[in-house]
């Protein structure tokens, strides 16, 4: 079972930036993060497969998803962060390339991002 650890989140006004991180304990065939708040479900916004990537709408143009694949690395860099970007992030390993929260195998405990106006 891969072990997946996120780090790099905070709180930063609107209109920052952040860029988390999420390293494996192996690899893994696709990668994605999804965000989840008290009061909406866990959603995908970006995944990876090699140099695929897919985006939720809410995040397209603004975030960007990246891995190192000789560290296990997976990143997220967001940009012009809103006050609506609050949640927790997680990352997670994939059976299948896409959003769906069905595709995870394995969860990472998540990183905090708030975003203040």
């Amino acid at each position: 079972q891969v072990q997946l650890l996120e780090s790099g989140g905070g709180s930063v006004q609107a209109g920052g930036s952040l860029r988390p991180s999420c390293v494996a304990s192996d690899s893994t065939y696709s990668m994605g993060w999804y965000r989840q708040t008290p009061t909406h479900q866990r959603e995908g916004i970006a995944s990876i497969l090699g140099t695929q990537t897919k985006y939720a709408e809410s995040v397209k143009g603004r975030f960007t998803i990246s891995q190192d694949s000789r560290k296990r690395t997976l990143y997220l860099q967001m940009n012009d962060l809103k006050p609506g970007d609050t949640a927790m992030y997680y990352c997670a390993s994939l059976d299948y390339f896409g959003l769906s929260v069905k595709y995870a195998n394995n969860w990472g405990k998540g990183t905090k991002v708030t975003v203040s106006s």
